[in-house]
């Protein structure tokens, strides 16, 4: 069963169902269930500590609406993936930084990387960097994984003015922030970023390795450099099932 040293207690003011919930949270933190595999049933559930199937209920539930555990149809009730936490606070990290913070490996595979003119540059970022019609920019497009499982595929666009040098690096390994912050002008001093939920498509589902229709975040993110110029203009998209993004707020002072 989940924690067989442990019990529901029936005596104590803590709704039945939060107590059989931290149990089940217990149980998959310490490893006696882990990503793919299948929890005991609600029935066999209910019977072991002898509470209501509506209290069983409403703790898989709660822990299904919270991605962490999933339920296929005819075969029971799995343990999720976990969730890769992304915490969006005054603090730039790249992608490597980040994933290396939460213990895991990073790896990046370049899809494209090559130079854009006239109309092949989308509308958009014609508009975030102003561009005349001979200017050119550089498009890179790479695939992220942490421990060799994709976790997003980024579309991001560099002025070629400026930005020319990152063609004499290896992208698959350096870190294109770290070749960024060799100048003044190219350094991103700060991002702005939108973030909103839509389903993967049909490039989404090939390169995150999910199925079509699927919850997506699509993150874009433009990028200045000290002085307000844009210097970074990248369309992420994150599969939703392995993503969690914290945002830290402060209380104004006033």
């Amino acid at each position: 069963m989940l924690n067989e040293t442990k019990t529901i207690d029936k005596n104590i003011p803590v709704p039945l169902y939060y107590q059989l919930k931290e149990l089940i949270l217990e149980a998959i933190n310490e490893n006696k269930y882990t990503a793919g595999d299948v929890i005991p049933t609600e029935k066999e559930i209910s019977s072991y500590y002898q509470i209501s199937r509506t209290t069983v209920r409403q703790a898989i539930g709660e822990l299904v609406q919270e991605g962490i555990l999933y339920r296929v149809k005819s075969k029971g009730t799995f343990v999720a993936e976990p969730k890769i936490k992304q915490e969006y606070i005054s603090k730039i990290q790249s992608f490597n930084d980040e994933i290396l913070h939460r213990g895991m490996t990073p790896s990046t595979e370049v899809l494209q990387f090559r130079v854009l003119e006239g109309e092949e540059i989308p509308a958009e970022v014609i508009e975030a960097f102003q561009l005349s019609a001979e200017e050119k920019v550089i498009f890179l497009h790479r695939k992220r994984m942490a421990d060799g499982r994709p976790i997003v595929h980024s579309k991001t666009f560099l002025p070629y003015a400026l930005c020319s040098k990152v063609f004499q690096y290896d992208l698959n390994k350096e870190r294109l922030y770290s070749i960024l912050d060799m100048s003044d002008e190219t350094r991103i001093h700060h991002l702005d970023r939108t973030i909103e939920a839509v389903e993967a498509g049909t490039e989404d589902a090939k390169l995150l390795e999910m199925e079509k229709k699927k919850p997506i975040q699509y993150i874009r993110s433009v990028g200045y450099n000290s002085f307000g110029k844009v210097i970074e203009y990248t369309m992420s998209r994150y599969r939703g099932d392995r993503n969690q993004f914290t945002v830290t707020v402060f209380h104004e002072v006033n």
